[in-house]
């Protein structure tokens, strides 16, 4: 006898604004974001910024962290990696993959660091956080444990060629990571810090703005059975863009915008970036507030998302202590309440203290 799929457990956020999660990455809300009324002084955005992210889907905040901040995280991505910027033949040698997924990531970029630093740093900056509660309208926010991407030209070992190509669903250079056909579609809010400045040849962050400006009259016009991942568009009518950004610049985008990464195509040149992101705490979901302080605390591997595999080589647990925290630091992990203060766990003020928080 067939059983029914369980319908997920909606948590809600601990914000004044009602938001709805099963899972911390997409969120149910009566008004989506593009159509929210502000209720919250802007922190960092203006309002010309705050008008361009909701008619078109995404902003740019510019210096979000200093230029020397995001070249010392460029250094550690090279670092990490094992990789010479300045010797290219070092940027192809393939490791043994586990997977298949594995090898995709390798030729992607993705580098499998989550939980050193100066990673944090950035995640508890305070205008990267103020960013992100302009967007959302609230301050109570969880920041995502996500990596790194170091993308040189894509040849050789990483040419893409080397993944076969679909007719449907997931595309690299243009692809929503929402379900588009959904009558109500969940919010969620994405974001990159560029390392480094970026150029053409390099490829890299692109998206249809005029799509999402017009999504909702374009749809109506499609046919039944779309592809709710892919868009089939006319660019030119619908361009692709590739916004400019310089080191330290934040891009902040909405889930209903089209995306992807188009292909570094220069000849020695790379795209690098932090993924990071915030979403609206979900305090009383405790196995996943649980999980993302073990995380941090033991640096393992985060299990929000399937595609985080963590280094095969020397895990992070080998290389580096937890990263220090600041009282913003701690409430964006979820060690703190944004409401009541409270530590997470009944041992959590104790482990804190022993292991003082502090890079070793």
């Amino acid at each position: 006898m067939h059983q029914p799929t369980p319908t997920p457990y909606l948590h809600r956020a601990a914000s004044e604004r009602p938001y709805f999660s099963a899972d911390g990455e997409t969120y149910l809300a009566p008004i989506p974001l593009r159509d929210l009324e502000k209720t919250r002084p802007l922190r960092v955005l203006s309002e010309a910024d705050f008008a361009f992210w909701q008619t078109y889907g995404y902003v740019v905040v510019r210096e979000a962290i200093t230029p020397g901040e995001a070249k010392e995280l460029l250094d550690f991505t090279w670092d990490f990696q094992g990789l010479d910027p300045d010797r290219p033949d070092t940027w192809y040698a393939e490791p043994e993959f586990r997977s298949e997924l594995d090898q995709h990531l390798f030729i992607y970029g993705f580098v499998e660091a989550y939980h050193h630093q100066l990673l944090w740093n950035s995640r508890q900056s305070e205008r990267v956080h103020g960013a992100f509660a302009d967007v959302w309208d609230c301050e109570e926010l969880w920041v995502t444990l996500d990596r790194l991407n170091l993308n040189p030209p894509n040849r050789h070992t990483r040419s893409r060629s080397l993944i076969d190509p679909t007719d449907e669903g997931f595309d690299i250079e243009l692809h929503w990571d929402v379900d588009s056909t959904l009558t109500v579609p969940p919010q969620r809010v994405q974001g990159i810090l560029a390392l480094n400045d970026t150029q053409p040849e390099l490829g890299g962050f692109q998206c249809d703005p005029e799509l999402f400006r017009r999504f909702d009259q374009w749809r109506t016009a499609q046919p039944a059975g779309r592809d709710p991942i892919r868009p089939a568009v006319d660019r030119a009518e619908f361009p692709v863009v590739r916004p400019d950004l310089q080191a330290g610049d934040l891009l902040i985008f909405n889930g209903l915008l089209a995306h992807g990464v188009a292909p570094n195509v220069s000849d020695s040149g790379v795209r690098a970036v932090q993924y990071l992101s915030m979403m609206p705490a979900l305090e009383e979901h405790t196995a996943l507030r649980t999980s993302r302080v073990e995380s941090w605390r033991t640096l393992s591997t985060p299990d929000w998302n399937g595609t985080l595999l963590g280094d095969a080589r020397r895990p992070e647990a080998l290389r580096y202590g937890p990263a220090e925290l600041t009282g913003l630091g701690r409430r964006l992990l979820g060690l703190d309440s944004w409401t009541t203060g409270e530590t997470e766990g009944a041992e959590g003020n104790d482990k804190a203290r022993e292991t003082g928080g502090g890079a070793r």
